[in-house]
């Protein structure tokens, strides 16, 4: 069980220092503008649906969590 509480704390540590880096450096990450993203715009109507930058986030944080919790 420490083991487990010890991964978790490392890896959020990790997600905080690189969260906090590119809020710090002001770097725009081109997530959310991706070919794929649904982006409607009317008169008095905004609708957008990010399908393509929630697969892409999916598949990046699955990759990097069976890395992490191989046995």
């Amino acid at each position: 069980m420490e083991k487990f509480i010890g991964k978790i704390l490392i890896i959020i540590g990790v997600l905080l220092i690189l969260i906090g880096y590119v809020i710090y450096k002001g770097m725009k990450l081109p997530i959310g503008r991706l070919p794929g993203d649904i982006f409607i715009k009317r008169e008095n109507f905004v609708f957008y649906f990010p399908i393509v930058s929630t697969i892409l986030i999916s598949i990046i944080l699955t990759l990097i969590l069976s890395l992490l919790f191989r046995r």
